[in-house]
């Protein structure tokens, strides 16, 4: 690692060294739950049980009713009933002699069943189809015959036809253009924003968050403008003076359930997918809310919230108070407990996931009879975890980027053995690297078991120039690698994979999701959804990178809560930049020797030297000393704003690698960009043209539109991203900026995530002296709340 300015100097390239269906969840009228002692609606489980015993009762009472009219009927028919059709008085029974031909009769159908109970049985008169089949076959055997050859042998088994492939569309990556609202229902909005003083901007995403009636809503509580992103509490407290005028208050009903609701949709937005009451309480207090219990009822009551009650049996968390003597014999003594308020959509969402593995774990079967097939196939590094795999329905694997070659073995070897196979990475740079890992994992198993094979040949599999595998693979005969690898958007999006069946799930036997780390709850709650029982769920990455931009932690919840196998790689990323973040990982910071200048420390003293050497390193040093072109390298620093954020980073590369007016919406053709189809997801790309369609970007090799209205909330340049913006792919050179001013965002994920973007050469911009060592060693994770852990420790025991 070089480290001495003048050397650098000499060198130029590098002068001198950031985080089952669902079920309804305990909603308000749970025990201890809601504490304003209403009842919610029954959920889905409550709903359901209650019709199945409807049905179960009216069943029986119509059976009861069939059986009593059948039986009043054949006792009618008796000699009484012919008696009554003689003619005349002479042929009239009295009320004796008719209940004496009654008695007649009943015993008379007595003596008939006995009759019938006596005789012989004629055993299997009733039997049909196969069961009938076997009987006759019985008798002929016992009967000295010879049975029919027929009996004993299967019917030979239909042809298994393939499922239908899903039609695809062009690979083109769809904008997340807003379903469009009715002119007439903005403008009436407008007319509201306008009289309350709010930005007529507004209005459209008003209008389509809100709904029919956005125009009321907003008269009737004013504080609805916080549903709209980036409103804050304190400008929808002036629009509702404006609207309210003397009504207008802190105390108001309204105001606090809508502030409830906003601080629980930014506790999301940092990754929490519940709050504490106690915490909520005090944010809610901050906000100025004289009454927090209050307007957290007024959420609960409207429905925009639930309350839950965990119980507290985290590692940590205080012990259950013994009971004493005093205690009754039959009392159970009182278990600590949290209470957590959430939105319905991450609650809900939790549930279902939670739900889902515990059918993904419970589901396999038990003996398949492929034991001995999967550990013949168990050798080399990817062992362990192929007989983790082999007899477990879920199972956790983590490592760094090295590692990914042992779930790619994996795939190679379920393909052999006749499985249906799908990885999902986070991004398309993370396919494009796991299909070439595929491709070379079954290759070498074909020249393993057959030597050289010519399906290597090119067409047939081989990769082509950018590393992506191109032709049919061998396996299951029914998908090439293009559908085996995906992306977990694609994939849960029907644009890319392997298609669903009749009954909506997907077409495969296991599922490995890469980069694991980045599920939030929301997707991993699809992926769980979408497994068809039998499938088996391989979650795989590396826990020391930042965690997902939505809500959740779900990989760190399910390796803390210990419910599957977990499979720890032994296997190493290589080189000095492989060594420098593995020990990072662990909290130090250590000096590698780099004789290729493969890690270079870049001094700088303040944010505009941190620009200037930036800008120098990507157009000038890194291309010419390292031989790494400037699209080929990425700079990455820890957030937009400020005088070394993304916007000023970008601001700078752009005058010096791509000059232009900027006469689309500030973009020109050749321009790096980063597109956000969705929060949470960015694809690089680059800019191709403009038109009246919208502004025409190349993005991992599809065609992207997006649409002149889109554009500003979309498209950035891409020259500089966020650590977080560039989690899950990897470049060949990085340059890590570290401006002074961000010393107190740095954390040990974000430098782990940021310098393991590189894989040739990293260059570290480094203004924020001890801060970085400090970060390293210090600053863990910031602690998400959520509910997962508890949710599956209630249905998945631990294994051990």
């Amino acid at each position: 690692m070089t480290t001495d300015p003048a050397a650098a100097e000499e060198t130029e390239p590098v002068t001198g060294p950031e985080p089952g269906g669902p079920g309804a969840g305990p909603g308000a009228d749970d025990d201890g739950g809601s504490t304003d002692g209403s009842r919610a609606p029954a959920g889905p489980d409550d709903e359901a049980a209650a019709g199945a015993t409807d049905a179960t009762d009216t069943g029986t009472d119509t059976d009861s009713g069939e059986g009593g009219a059948s039986e009043s009927e054949s006792e009618s028919e008796g000699p009484a009933a012919d008696g009554a059709s003689g003619d005349g008085t002479t042929a009239q029974l009295s009320e004796a002699e008719a209940e004496l031909a009654a008695q007649r009769e009943l015993r008379e159908r007595i003596e008939r069943r006995k009759a019938e109970k006596a005789g012989p049985v004629q055993a299997g008169a009733r039997l049909s189809g196969k069961a009938a089949d076997l009987l006759a076959a019985v008798r002929a055997v016992e009967s000295g015959g010879k049975p029919p050859a027929s009996v004993f042998t299967e019917p030979e088994p239909a042809p298994r036809r393939s499922a239908p492939e899903p039609v695809r569309q062009p690979q083109v990556m769809p904008s997340a253009t807003p379903a469009p609202v009715a002119s007439e229902a903005v403008d009436t909005v407008r007319a509201v924003l306008v009289e309350g003083g709010a930005p007529e901007a507004l209005a459209a995403q008003v209008a389509a968050v809100l709904g029919e009636g956005a125009d009321a809503q907003l008269r009737e509580n004013p504080w609805q403008l916080l549903r709209v992103a980036g409103v804050r509490p304190e400008q929808a407290d002036g629009f509702a003076r404006a609207l309210l005028g003397a009504e207008c208050g802190p105390d108001d009903e309204r105001r606090g359930g809508a502030v409830t609701v906003w601080l629980l949709e930014q506790a999301a937005l940092a990754g929490h997918t519940a709050l504490e009451a106690q915490a909520l309480h005090a944010a809610l207090a901050q906000r100025s809310v004289p009454d927090p219990d209050a307007a957290v009822q007024s959420a609960l009551a409207e429905g925009d919230a639930l309350v839950f009650q965990d119980a507290l049996d985290e590692p940590g968390a205080p012990a259950a108070p013994a009971p004493s003597e005093d205690d009754g014999e039959g009392e159970e003594a009182e278990r600590p407990v949290r209470v957590l308020i959430g939105l319905e959509r991450y609650a809900l969402a939790e549930e279902s996931l939670a739900d889902g593995l515990a059918r993904v774990v419970n589901s396999l079967p038990k003996e398949d009879g492929s034991a001995a097939d999967w550990e013949s196939a168990a050798t080399g590094s990817a062992a362990e975890l192929i007989r983790a795999v082999a007899g477990h329905g879920l199972v956790l694997h983590t490592g760094g980027e090295a590692s990914r070659a042992e779930p790619a073995a994996l795939a190679a070897t379920a393909r052999s053995l006749g499985l249906r196979v799908c990885a999902a990475a986070h991004t398309p740079d993370g396919r494009r690297r796991f299909a070439a890992l595929l491709a070379s994992a079954e290759r070498a198993g074909r020249g393993a078991a057959s030597g050289p094979d010519p399906l290597s040949a090119p067409g047939f599999g081989a990769e082509d120039e950018t590393g992506a595998p191109d032709g049919p693979r061998h396996g299951t005969g029914e998908a090439g690698t293009d559908e085996t690898v995906t992306t977990v958007a694609g994939l849960l999006a029907g644009t890319e994979g392997p298609g669903r069946d009749a009954d909506g799930m997907l077409r495969t036997d296991l599922l490995i999701v890469l980069d694991a780390p980045q599920l939030d709850v929301e997707s991993a709650a699809m992926l769980a959804e979408s497994l068809p029982d039998g499938a088996r769920l391989v979650l795989s990455g590396d826990p020391g990178v930042l965690w997902s931009a939505g809500p959740g932690r779900v990989f760190a919840d399910l390796l803390a809560a210990r419910a599957c196998p977990q499979v720890a790689s032994r296997t190493p990323d290589p080189g000095p930049i492989g060594e420098l973040v593995s020990g990072i990982g662990i909290g130090e910071l250590n000096q590698v020797a780099a004789p290729g200048k493969e890690v270079v420390i870049v001094p700088v003293r303040d944010a505009g030297e941190a620009v200037h050497r930036t800008v120098q390193l990507i157009a000038d040093s890194v291309p010419r000393a390292i031989g790494i072109p400037a699209e080929q390298t990425q700079v990455i620093t820890p957030g937009h704003g400020g005088a070394v954020g993304t916007r000023a980073l970008n601001t700078a590369l752009k005058e010096r690698l791509n000059p232009g007016p900027g006469r689309f919406g500030g973009f020109d053709p050749g321009d790096r960009i980063a597109y956000s189809p969705a929060p949470g997801r960015t694809v690089p790309g680059q800019v191709v043209k403009a038109d009246a369609d919208g502004l025409h970007l190349e993005c991992a090799g599809a065609a992207v539109v997006v649409p002149k209205e889109r554009v500003e909330q979309t498209v950035r340049h891409g020259w500089a991203l966020t650590a977080h913006q560039a989690v899950g792919a990897r470049w060949p050179a990085a340059v890590v900026v570290l401006p002074g001013d961000a010393a107190q965002a740095l954390t040990r994920p974000w430098i782990y995530t940021a310098f393991g973007r590189a894989e040739q050469h990293l260059s570290v911009v480094h203004g924020v002296d001890q801060a970085l060592p400090r970060a390293v060693a210090e600053v863990a994770a910031k602690p998400r709340t959520t509910r997962l852990p508890a949710l599956l420790r209630a249905q998945v025991p631990a294994a051990g």
